[in-house]
């Protein structure tokens, strides 16, 4: 009985079970490559249609000599979902049952291996065809014996099966894309199972693809806000609509005996039609063969020539590559102790491969990650940041992300304004669509007092990438120093929206709750932001800062003393205790820190000239002074 079965062929809606060749099929006979056991998963809801199936049945019918976490099969579903283009919500085929399992409620047709099968829309075609080609013979019966006219007939025939045919494939939901597509997110690559996932293999595939992919011609997510989904239940069509794209490209990794098998997935978030699908069995030291030919075929099925990246291999040596992805998927998790780790990556990937222009810009960006978010002084790490991004310059001029990071050198550690600015539109000509290049420039462009310019600049990258939670922050930050603060705090309100345990965002709002004499408020983000990160003089002197300006000058003055026993085991930049001794009215040791901040080349001096915070003393000499030096033109 079980041989029979596996030698069925299955018809539902458009597609067609094969069982003895494991194939599912479109109704126009386009193959759609499942994995194994995706396609195990499927074969045994159809042959079982109608019928509640527990998950434990099917766990057992699926993985019979493994023990497996239910979690690999709610992603086979998710898979399936997705293949057969099923929207959320919708239940043509695949019906959850709470507490249970899952039902295949689609009519399902069995039919003989060995009699021709053709999809339901092929047969309406022929048997529309040929009742007209009895109605044609009715009229030439043998009476007429007229043979020209029977060849006439057959000809007709032939032409109106054609017209059918042709007709039918335009309305195919596999035509070519019709309209331009502009928007696209493509997500981090699943594991098939939770046990010995490979992260940074998974983000990896994702990171490379969005280099391929971006260009003039389509705007795609950064691999900052597409990194969000990578957990493996996730509904791609979902993450598709909150990030705001057109198009979802994800897919599968499954590694074994040094062979890779990648499964990729094309949708149109809209109605959820698949685009395009592919999977790929290589040997693992040929992963950079399978991006390049998911990128060109992801390319052809929407029309867009591949941007100037799609033929670039930064590296052929895996192991490399592998030790860079592993540096950048610590270094998005934007926490210190993940950011050393990321440096070491980073070194080992250039050990490896010593041309590697993308670990040098990697580990440029992640000593500037330490100076400027991590606590840690500058003048020990910039200059090694600086000379990581003019390596990666060396080697590849044309590297976008070099060039930002020089820049980020030049604004906040030399002060060198115009260099800095250089460097930014040299990132932006090489890369127009780089969400990153801009919020960097418009922080730059803001802290020389250009707010017009930056408050474009931070909204151009906002569009770009709209859920991406830096970015929404920084833009609320500029906002605050143009002036215009119920606008910042509208935005960073709508930024802890997306996520409200976002650190930056809360220390955001409380300098900008602050400016609105909302004092509790600005206590409370802080608060809020110091149970969420170790590292934390910055969010204990703005919270020191909102308890003098709210007038418990006691509790301020205890927490000045935190700051300052703190500074006697670990580095505490200048600036930031300066900024405590101004609220508590305190100007001249308020000015004795930033002279120091100044002489230790604080990188939060660049905020001098617009933080609001420092209006009080704008008219002192030594302040103006200190403007001078860091390069504000008066």
């Amino acid at each position: 009985m079980k041989s029979e079965l596996q030698s069925q062929i299955y018809e539902f809606g458009e597609f067609r079970i094969d069982a003895a060749k494991r194939l599912l099929l479109r109704d126009d006979d386009e193959i759609i490559p499942l994995t194994p056991k995706i396609f195990d998963t499927l074969l045994y809801l159809v042959q079982n249609n109608g019928k509640v199936i527990e998950k434990d049945e099917l766990i057992g019918a699926i993985w019979t000599d493994t023990i497996v976490e239910e979690n690999n099969l709610n992603k086979n579903i998710s898979v399936l979902r997705g293949v057969l283009g099923e929207k959320p919500g919708e239940h043509r085929f695949i019906v959850t049952v709470p507490g249970h399992g899952y039902k295949f409620v689609a009519e399902v047709a069995s039919l003989n291996p060995n009699s021709e099968v053709q999809s339901p829309k092929s047969l309406e075609i022929s048997d529309a065809a040929f009742q007209i080609a009895d109605s044609i013979a009715e009229d030439q019966k043998p009476k007429t014996k007229n043979r020209k006219r029977q060849i006439y007939a057959f000809a007709w025939l032939i032409l109106l099966i054609a017209v059918s045919t042709a007709f039918y494939f335009w309305q195919s939901p596999t035509k070519p894309v019709s309209s331009p597509i502009k928007t696209i997110a493509v997500l981090p690559f699943k594991s098939l199972g939770s046990e010995n996932r490979n992260e940074a293999l998974e983000l990896g595939m994702a990171d490379t693809l969005i280099s391929k992919l971006g260009g003039a011609e389509i705007i795609v997510r950064p691999l900052g806000s597409v990194s969000r989904y990578a957990l493996l239940e996730q509904d791609s069509l979902t993450a598709g609509r909150e990030l705001g794209v057109e198009t979802v490209l994800d897919g599968t990794i499954q590694t074994a005996d040094n062979r890779i098998r990648i499964s990729a997935q094309l949708f149109r978030v809209s109605d959820g039609r698949q685009l395009w699908t592919g999977q790929f069995d290589e040997k693992s030291t040929d992963i950079f063969r399978v991006q390049d030919a998911i990128s060109e075929r992801v390319a052809s099925a929407l029309k867009i020539r591949l941007g100037g990246r799609e033929k670039k291999r930064y590296t052929e040596n895996v192991e490399a590559y592998q030790l860079y992805m592993k540096g950048r998927f610590h270094l998005l998790k934007a926490i210190k102790s993940d950011t050393e780790t990321s440096v070491s990556y980073f070194e080992q990937a250039i050990e490896a491969d010593p041309g590697y222009a993308l670990a040098y810009a990697g580990l440029s960006d992640a000593y500037r990650g330490l100076t400027v978010g991590g606590d840690m002084p500058s003048t020990e790490f910039m200059p090694k940041a600086r000379a990581a991004a003019l390596r990666a310059i060396e080697i590849d001029d044309t590297l976008a992300e070099a060039h930002a990071n020089l820049g980020h050198v030049m604004f906040w550690y030399d002060w060198d304004w115009n260099a800095a600015e250089n460097q930014y539109k040299r990132a932006l000509e090489l890369d127009p669509n780089s969400a990153d290049a801009l919020q960097f420039y418009a922080h730059l462009l803001s802290s020389a007092g250009r707010h017009t310019e930056a408050l474009a600049k931070i909204k151009r990258a906002r569009e770009l990438d709209p859920v991406n939670l830096r970015v929404n922050a920084i833009e609320g930050m500029l906002l605050m120093y143009a002036g215009q603060t119920d606008e910042a705090i509208a935005r960073l309100q709508k930024t802890l929206e997306l996520d409200p345990n976002y650190r930056l965002a809360n220390m955001m709002a409380a300098r900008a709750y602050s400016e609105k004499g909302m004092f509790a408020e600005a206590i409370a983000a802080t608060s809020k932001a110091r149970e969420l990160s170790a590292v934390g003089s910055e969010l204990i002197a703005y919270g020191a800062y909102a308890l003098a300006k709210s007038g418990k000058h006691t509790e301020a003055q205890a927490t000045l003393d935190e700051l300052l026993k703190l500074s006697t085991e670990k580095y505490v930049p200048p600036y930031n205790i300066a900024l405590v001794y101004n609220a508590l009215g305190e100007s001249d040791k308020a000015l004795d820190y930033l002279e120091k901040g100044f002489t230790e080349k604080d990188v939060r001096m660049v905020w001098l000239k617009v933080e609001p915070k420092w209006n009080n003393l704008r008219n002192e000499p030594r302040f103006q002074d200190l403007l001078r030096r860091v390069g504000f033109l008066q």
